[in-house]
């Protein structure tokens, strides 16, 4: 994974943030465990979910708040198509990562459509994966949409009920 890790840095290089990648003796394969390794809410752990195209060729990308949920109502709405998540070899294929280090980063060319959640906005700054399952990266929002080479921000997911006080 250590080669995965690398091609993210190489790629981050570009924008100058290849030395604010983040590398663990821990997991960080789930929200909870990168959550743990960073030393922050799970909230600010921004996870990458990956869903099959409608035409079954390549991926949709969302990167999410780590507390979120798709909507499965807003995301056919917005893309036409139910929320269908990749298998793990299909992840791989398409992006070319692992579960648990899937990062909108050094992505293969045409293979994925990377898009950003609103959820992520409530943060200054988040935590990608950084291509691997014990890596992260911080970001700005901004940061986070020039690099990942977005095509913009969609409205489709959901976050967790607040108690009524």
């Amino acid at each position: 994974m250590a080669a995965e890790v690398e091609k993210v840095k190489q790629y981050l290089h570009a924008w100058g943030l290849d030395g604010r990648v983040r590398e663990f003796n821990v997991s960080s394969a789930t929200v909870e465990l990168a959550a743990q390794a960073v030393g922050v809410i799970p909230a600010r752990i921004a996870k990458t979910l990956s869903f099959l195209k409608k035409e079954g060729e390549g991926a949709v990308l969302i990167v999410a708040a780590g507390d979120a949920r798709i909507d499965n109502k807003r995301f056919k709405e917005r893309f036409g198509m139910k929320a269908k998540m990749l298998t793990p070899e299909q992840v791989r294929a398409f992006t070319g990562h692992y579960i648990g280090g899937v990062c909108p980063f050094n992505l293969p060319q045409g293979q994925c459509e990377v898009w950003l959640d609103r959820s992520l906005e409530r943060f200054d700054t988040i935590f990608p994966a950084a291509g691997s399952d014990a890596s992260a990266v911080e970001l700005s929002c901004a940061e986070l949409e020039q690099c990942s080479q977005a095509a913009g921000w969609v409205d489709v997911c959901k976050l967790p009920e607040t108690p009524a006080e």
